[in-house]
């Protein structure tokens, strides 16, 4: 998006583009940083799973995934990925307490469905937020649910570090050596898998991966209406 285009759109939107404070910085670790925001939420609506866009240069914006929100209160919390040397990451890791930034309207996928079924999260670092704000809601449901995370080694401790349960972690592998790891999760075992076949499948994330889970499901026979797919990032292309 060109700066003329992207000055615009704030200034048309403004009313619809909170300006919020940075209140708290922390990191989880080295590549993950979760900020506390403030500022008037009063007209928002936020989902589970619903994404922000934030202006992180002139002409980049990146879609982030609130994992914390009171719009009484006016206050927001995101967890974010840094990695590599990118717009997003850098724009996000120079943050400080004070700085200010606008945010767009919460919109996107609704990920969050009445846990009648057995319920299963799949993704990478990207969706860490997402299965921080789905933890308390599944876990007071009292039902059946799964986290399936592709990490990093180095982050292969964060599920943990959360808070999370009730999860697996699998290597980053692409391609068919992917697609194998994921037939071999304790899901697919012929006794636990009654159970599983019939349940909800959250699919986030690479691109890539996302597509081989849903292979796997599918020669399964899982419907299609049980499959939400939600591609963050790919391989090769910017912004995504």
């Amino acid at each position: 998006m060109s700066k003329w285009i992207g000055d615009a759109m704030e200034s048309l939107l403004a009313s619809r583009m909170p300006v919020m404070t940075v209140t708290d910085t922390q990191y989880i670790n080295p590549s993950l940083k979760q900020i506390r925001f403030s500022g008037d939420l009063s007209n928002m609506h936020f989902e589970p799973g619903y994404a922000v866009v934030i202006r992180v240069s002139d002409i980049e914006h990146r879609n982030y995934t609130p994992t914390f929100y009171d719009t009484e209160r006016g206050t927001m919390e995101i967890m974010f990925h840094i990695h590599g040397d990118a717009p997003g990451s850098n724009y996000i890791a120079a943050l400080d307490v004070n700085d200010t930034l606008k945010i767009s309207m919460p919109r996107g996928k609704k990920v969050y469905r009445e846990p009648e079924k057995p319920q299963l999260l799949f993704g990478d670092e990207t969706c860490l937020g997402v299965a921080f704000s789905l933890y308390p809601l599944w876990l007071g449901s009292g039902r059946e649910f799964r986290f399936v995370f592709e990490l990093d080694d180095a982050n292969r401790d964060l599920p943990d570090r959360l808070g999370l349960t009730n999860y697996s972690v699998i290597p980053k592998k692409f391609g068919a050596e992917n697609e194998t790891l994921l037939t071999r999760l304790p899901i697919f075992e012929n006794d636990t898998w009654r159970n599983w076949h019939n349940g909800n499948f959250i699919l986030i994330g690479n691109a890539a991966s996302v597509r081989n889970f849903r292979n796997v499901l599918k020669k399964r026979d899982v419907p299609g209406k049980s499959i939400l797919m939600q591609a963050y990032w790919a391989e090769g292309k910017t912004g995504l």
